[in-house]
């Protein structure tokens, strides 16, 4: 697959279909690769990337620090991952797209419309990731490996991450970085070498500033409010995907359409045709 250079960062990236352009915020939490469109869940289940792409270019790409995409140790905020579709669509000279986001991918995709609205035609929000929930499990994963961090240092867990191959969301005490030490010897070794104490301030930063409401996180809502895009929400229900998250993205959202369908009843032959009717009355219009 083909890897573009984003702010200094390798965004290893795969376009699937022809038509309008797509941008996509891959599900999975820290874990946000590509495959996951494909691999995970709901996205499984209703195979909406395959079926979407017979109508439009799906832009999918593994988000930094998951994946094969590069990273670097700094506070990370949901502007920075919504940057990284920027500079993508920057890249492959695509001026405006339709943008669809999947569990914490909601997230960055409001966090996009916020920042780039000229370059966001509609928003598609499968299974927003919020809740009280989801906040206490987040806030606790990042608690783990900071507890991990105080016991064995930066250089344990440099040493933890590439023995176990895992990822942040599959074992919190590799840390938000795990994945690129894990497969990156020459950041690994850097990684090892920081000053524990900066970093552990660095962490527990992005913690609270990533994860400070029990709603879905991202922009203000006072943002989302003054956002004149229409928007397509589909609710999960789950711990992680709250069915009050997707209520409260249709309370801030002026443009939007909550499609009021429970999870059980989101399949191949409902979820598909639904995103392709929103985002055909879109372009049309």
């Amino acid at each position: 697959m083909p890897t573009a250079d984003i702010d200094g960062l390798a965004t290893r990236y795969e376009l699937l279909g022809d038509g309008p352009p797509l941008l996509m915020f891959s599900p999975g939490g820290f874990d946000a690769r590509l495959e996951n469109w494909r691999t995970l869940g709901l996205y499984k289940k209703t195979r909406v990337l395959e079926q979407v792409a017979k109508h439009y270019t799906c832009i999918t790409f593994d988000r930094r620090e998951a994946g094969q995409s590069g990273g670097r140790v700094q506070r990370i905020t949901w502007q920075d991952y919504a940057a990284q579709g920027k500079g993508l669509l920057d890249h492959l000279g695509i001026a405006r797209a339709h943008v669809a986001g999947g569990c914490a991918g909601c997230s960055v995709g409001t966090e996009f419309a916020v920042r780039y609205p000229g370059a966001t035609a509609a928003l598609v929000l499968l299974s927003p990731a919020g809740g009280a929930r989801y906040r206490i499990r987040q806030q606790e994963r990042f608690t783990r490996h900071l507890a991990y961090v105080a016991e064995h240092g930066l250089a344990g867990v440099a040493e933890l991450a590439r023995s176990s191959g895992q990822a942040f969301g599959q074992d919190p005490r590799v840390g938000p970085w795990g994945a690129v030490v894990a497969r990156d010897e020459s950041f690994a070794v850097a990684y090892a070498a920081r000053d524990q104490r900066l970093y552990e301030a660095t962490v527990a930063a992005m913690a609270r500033t990533l994860f400070d409401r029990d709603t879905v996180p991202g922009p203000e809502p006072e943002d989302l409010m003054g956002l004149p895009l229409p928007a397509l929400i589909v609710p999960g229900q789950d711990a992680s995907h709250a069915t009050s998250a997707a209520r409260y993205l249709q309370e801030c959202l002026p443009g939007a359409q909550y499609w009021d369908v429970p999870v059980s009843a989101q399949d191949e032959a409902t979820l598909p045709p639904q995103v392709l009717e929103f985002l055909d009355s879109v372009s049309s219009g």
